[in-house]
């Protein structure tokens, strides 16, 4: 039997499933698609993660409302409750977008794992155990990636969740292990401390978000400390069941009875097990799949975007690679390139952090003429009214020609504060002129930003 032809398959529906636009309207395109429909950011990432920090904020800002000269408390926290509000949102729109897929006029969704044969040939092996061959005049590699677990914890005991499955737990935990110390670790540790379960978190290294600036990193992991049971340089030795939770032996010979251990030790491109072999697909070391600067492949017609290849695990990133791809694939004479030499990111922890651009230590290791600015919340008017007394943000810029190189923010609205360094650095714009030549309304909390800009000394 001959394999269905297309002209695009795009195997993956998160970023990927946005290549299909008015361009392909005449044309037949498949989207393949192994477990739920949206990919990782619409389901188990990015935005249920952020309306489940959204809720811990507002239990956080109850918690501490004492130093405003409020009496307040949370008496309670209901739990399914939260869990349903954002799933009753997230799963109609994940299955909305496979309904639009499946009976579009000329999409057909085909569910299962997709696995090359040849170049631009696959199999498409169904829930059901049907075979399905496939071949595409043109072919996207958009499946993401996956949590790893540290090989103490792949033959446990006891159920180990990832940010894949702890979200939809159905009761609040008492007690968790969180395992890791980046950003997910420091996510969902907020998430649940805030929300009132006992959290102890266990970190290899001497430090938390060790790739952040080392002041951020610093500062972080002291904030870490005041929040949580936090096990610096520590590693899990053993684990065994014990009721309905876990014990817990670590490293360090501190003991730790649970209810719950969520593993947040990174994550892996899902490329293998796909066959990239017989398509003739290279891959790095660490399983992203080879591109050049345009999303394509080592082999002719195979395109690759997000976390199954680009250096950056971030939604934003996959979008933006999309978009070019999508550019590509119908203006194959018109190239565009990806740009990778601003990427912002956000931790949306307690406090959120945001970050562009090189740290101190990558500049001057660079051999730039490093300057460097760092302003406090509490020396600005919102700051005061905040009661703020450990946030700050720290620029570092190009002595000789007064360009912002990296900015890092350590407190609240980091993510939306660091917007205009972002601007500055995507277009050149020289820290003064950003800082002098527009309005700061006074006094909002972006003074925060003003005040870092002015601070930096230039030749």
């Amino acid at each position: 039997m001959s394999p269905l032809e297309f002209d695009l398959v795009i195997i993956g529906s998160g970023s990927g499933n946005s290549i299909i636009g008015p361009e392909w309207d005449d044309k037949r395109v498949a989207v393949v698609e192994a477990g739920t429909f949206g990919g990782t950011c619409l389901n188990v990432g990015c935005i249920p993660t952020k309306m489940y920090v959204y809720a811990a904020e507002v239990a956080s800002m109850v918690a501490g409302s004492s130093r405003y000269g409020i009496d307040a408390q949370v008496t309670a926290v209901h739990w399914p409750a939260i869990r349903d509000r954002i799933f009753g949102r997230i799963d109609p729109i994940s299955e909305s977008g496979r309904e639009y897929r499946r009976d579009g006029s000329n999409t057909t969704l085909l569910t299962g794992w997709a696995r090359f044969t040849g170049p631009r040939q696959l199999e498409v092996s169904g829930p059901d155990g049907t075979v399905t061959e496939i071949s595409g005049a043109q072919v996207v590699i958009a499946t993401g990636s996956r949590p790893v677990l540290p090989p103490v914890l792949r033959e446990c005991p006891v159920p180990v969740h990832t940010s894949d499955t702890v979200m939809r737990v159905p009761t609040l935990p008492g007690s968790m292990l969180v395992v890791g110390g980046g950003y997910i670790a420091a996510e969902l540790a907020h998430v649940f401390g805030a929300l009132g379960t006992a959290v102890t978190l266990v970190n290899r290294t001497d430090v938390m978000l060790r790739d952040q600036d080392a002041d951020v990193s610093g500062a972080f992991t002291e904030a870490a400390c005041r929040q949580w049971d936090v096990r610096l340089e520590t590693e899990v030795v053993h684990v065994q069941a014990v009721g309905d939770g876990a014990r817990v032996e670590l490293s360090d010979g501190h003991v730790a009875e649970v209810d719950l251990i969520l593993a947040a030790t990174g994550r892996t491109p899902n490329s293998d097990g796909m066959g990239v072999d017989a398509a003739g697909v290279e891959v790095h070391d660490d399983g992203r799949i080879v591109v050049d600067e345009y999303g394509r492949a080592s082999a002719e017609g195979v395109w690759a975007l997000g976390d199954v290849s680009s250096p950056y695990q971030l939604k934003h990133v996959a979008n933006h690679e999309a978009r070019v791809v999508r550019h590509n694939l119908s203006h194959p004479e018109d190239l565009q390139a990806f740009r990778h030499d601003v990427v912002p990111a956000a931790v949306f922890t307690h406090p959120q952090i945001a970050m562009v651009g090189l740290t101190e230590q990558q500049a001057r290791d660079a051999g730039y003429r490093v300057s460097v600015s760092t302003q406090a919340y509490g020396d600005v008017a919102y700051g005061w009214a905040m009661e703020d007394e450990h946030s700050f943000m720290k620029v570092v810029g190009d002595r000789q020609t007064g360009l912002v190189l990296g900015a890092h923010l350590f407190g609240a609205q980091s993510p939306s504060l660091i917007q205009p360094l972002i601007q500055a650095m995507t277009l050149s714009i020289p820290a003064r002129q950003v800082a002098r030549e527009q309005y700061w309304i006074h006094p909002a909390l972006a003074e925060v930003v003003e005040n870092a800009l002015l601070g930096l000394e230039v030749d």
